[in-house]
């Protein structure tokens, strides 16, 4: 975070303060107190796309990327931005099944963006699927506050495409390795992601895929890039003896091969956001530098979880509906009560020490989700309250953002406090 974003977090919050203090859970976010330029952060800026001779935006694939100019107008005059690159669609079902789009951006040349480290890559979500617009918001602030590394950030932009308004998007880093990003080793660190749709079984020439050794999960190589077969090869090799030391339960020995502690607050926020997709897995990364440990992270793409209705995914907006459905289930070993998410996220649960730390960790970071971590996504909502209003008269849905995010926030209570009870009474373990 640089020193402006720094200062700007952590400035003063006093008119901010008091315009939360004067607004009702049954109102938020809209109450339209103005809010101090300390602040800023959480409002929205404005992002202007042209694309080269007014070109439509037709694919995501690298072929797909069109030539084009960006202008960012923000309240922080700093963060003011005029530049040329190249866009481009980005997503799985997002891109294929929703009229908002979502869009990866190529900037020519490396660039801070609101206030984010400079780099060429950035991605505007639509979140189109997500009628609160905060869900990813939510995960990424517990990833930074826990203290995963590489956690993404969050800007909110509305955009003009082509002289069209096309809605309110949320602006953060392209998962990629790299010095400001995930800034592992050029030559000897590794990124992968654990993907059903990025995997070896749709992607069966793919030079970047395989399946693991172990528990038999879909695993893309992001880094090293285009890998040789030799790099694939030490990869694979690699993260099977992390498969085998979590299969044993050897406690010891992972945690000579992975950081534990990333793993535990990373499963507790998968857990939390009843993200389901560790089912498949999708979305899931993990990175290690030269001479590292595997690590946990970055968090990614959050719109299928907080008990999100599967049977409407193609048109829905459901969520909500109960805050008892567990991914890791009450024996999470079994996987009793839970989905059958690889045993990879569930077999050390059978070693009493992690079980031991797991618990520990969750009752000291419970008290957090909360007073820290909703506290300041409710910021975000509330700067963005006239720019959701706005979309929601550009893309009209069956549900009112004001009603989803004050559900949003019943639902993390109850759900609190529900894993409290969950997470003391899981098995304490056998070895």
């Amino acid at each position: 975070m640089n020193s402006i974003v720094r200062n700007v977090f952590w400035g003063e919050l006093i008119c901010l303060s008091l315009f939360l203090a004067s607004c009702s859970d049954d109102s938020e976010p809209v109450c339209t107190l103005p809010i101090s330029t300390k602040e800023m952060i959480y409002q929205v800026a404005q992002l202007t796309i042209n694309t080269e001779n007014a070109a439509p935006i037709m694919g995501k694939d690298k072929k797909d990327y069109v030539n084009c100019t960006f202008i960012i107008d923000s309240e922080i005059e700093e963060w003011d931005y005029n530049g040329t690159g190249r866009i481009r669609g980005r997503g799985n079902s997002t891109w294929l099944w929703y009229p908002k789009k979502p869009y990866r951006i190529k900037l020519d040349k490396k660039s801070e963006i609101l206030g984010l480290a400079t780099e060429k890559d950035w991605v505007l979500l639509a979140n189109y699927r997500d009628p609160t617009h905060m869900m990813n918001t939510f995960t990424f602030i517990a990833g930074e506050k826990l203290g995963l590394p590489y956690t993404n950030h969050s800007r909110y932009v509305e955009v003009t495409l082509n002289g069209e308004y096309i809605g309110l998007y949320q602006l953060t880093e392209q998962v990629e390795q790299g010095s400001s990003r995930i800034a592992v080793d050029d030559e000897q660190g590794m990124l992968i992601s654990l993907d059903a749709d990025d995997g070896p079984e749709l992607n069966p020439n793919g030079g970047d895929n395989f399946w693991s050794t172990v528990y038999r999960m879909p695993i893309c190589v992001k880094h090293p890039e285009d890998a040789t077969a030799t790099q694939l090869k030490g990869v694979q090799d690699d993260f099977a003896r992390l498969e085998q030391s979590i299969h044993d339960s050897d406690y010891e020995t992972t945690a000579r091969l992975m950081n534990i502690a990333s793993f535990i607050d990373y499963m507790i926020i998968q857990e939390l956001v009843y993200n389901v997709e560790v089912d498949a897995p999708r979305s899931i990364y993990m990175h290690k530098d030269k001479n590292g440990l595997w690590t946990m992270g970055p968090l990614w793409d959050f719109d299928a979880g907080f008990d999100f209705d599967w049977g409407t995914m193609y048109t829905g907006h459901n969520y909500f509906t109960s805050y008892r459905e567990l991914v890791l289930g009450t024996d999470p070993v079994n996987h009793t009560g839970g989905y059958r998410v690889p045993s990879f996220f569930t077999d050390l649960f059978k070693n009493k020490r992690f079980v031991s730390e797991y618990k520990a960790r969750w009752t000291e970071i419970k008290g957090e989700i909360m007073s820290e971590f909703w506290e300041e996504t409710r910021r975000f909502a509330v700067g963005c309250s006239g720019a959701m209003k706005r979309n929601a008269e550009c893309w009209p849905i069956d549900k009112n953002y004001q009603t989803e995010i004050t559900r949003m926030k019943q639902w993390l209570q109850q759900r609190t406090d529900y894993l409290d009870t969950v997470i003391k009474n899981y098995p304490s373990g056998t070895k």
